[in-house]
């Protein structure tokens, strides 16, 4: 057991093994998995346990809920609640995955960075640092991101490892937790322009997402656009 997961809460570690076992085939689709009492007697857990296992994995896509019947796998996607300040890693992390990051591209640039979010026009004061940042999950391209971060909140950030969590490196270097973060969803195409980033060889739908991260009030400290592949991802609205 790595140091990443040797602390975490018991349902999760059995959402994770549950997970697992969909994702090796022991598990396939419409079969059915453990119920609450199967898992409370299984692991010798709480009720209270067993169900927050089973609805964390219901919130990762990979079961549903039938009422009378119990809890069947499904085909399903990766899920990514639109309302919690969440990382690709921990996102991954959480649906039983390993991730990896490739840097295509880090620059410091002595211009503002604007974007238009939601009706409203948010700019990121010079100097920015851009990263451009393929991740992957089991090694499969899911997601192609730009970033801009201030660099006056973040002195020397182009100098970090970018293959790890950037939210890591704000808390542990800069002491800068996130307070809001608000994104705008858009529909577009993975097509000829980045098909190639995701090893694919025709065109598939996908989620456009331009952000922008607070650390205060009105405090900006990095801007996002990201293309996540449509066969990978559903975005939750109202997740906790």
């Amino acid at each position: 057991m790595d140091n990443g997961t040797q602390y975490a809460p018991k349902y999760f570690m059995i959402a994770r093994e549950i997970i697992g076992g969909i994702k090796d085939g022991r598990l396939k689709p419409g079969m059915k998995v453990p119920s609450e009492n199967e898992i409370i007697s299984r692991y010798k857990v709480s009720n209270t346990t067993a169900r927050k296992c089973l609805q964390s994995i219901e919130d990762q896509g990979y079961i549903k809920k039938i009422k009378g019947k119990g809890a069947f796998v499904r085909e399903g996607s990766i899920v990514r609640p639109a309302t919690r300040i969440l990382s690709f890693t921990r996102n991954m992390l959480e649906a039983g995955l390993k991730p990896s990051t490739k840097v295509l591209d880090v620059r410091v640039l002595a211009e503002n960075y604007s974007a238009e979010i939601g009706g409203r026009l948010y700019t990121l004061r010079a100097p920015v640092c851009k990263i451009h940042r393929l991740r992957l999950a089991d090694d499969i391209p899911m997601m192609l991101e730009v970033r801009h971060i201030s660099l006056s909140l973040c002195p020397g950030i182009e100098k970090e490892d970018f293959t790890q969590s950037l939210y890591d490196i704000y808390e542990k270097r800069y002491r800068h937790r996130l307070s809001n973060v608000y994104q705008e969803l858009g529909a577009t195409m993975i097509d000829s322009g980045i098909q190639d980033f995701f090893d694919l060889s025709e065109p598939i739908p996908a989620l456009l997402v331009n952000g922008v991260s607070f650390c205060g009030r009105e405090v900006i400290l990095e801007m996002e656009k990201s293309i996540y592949r449509g066969d990978k991802y559903r975005f939750l609205v109202g997740a906790t």
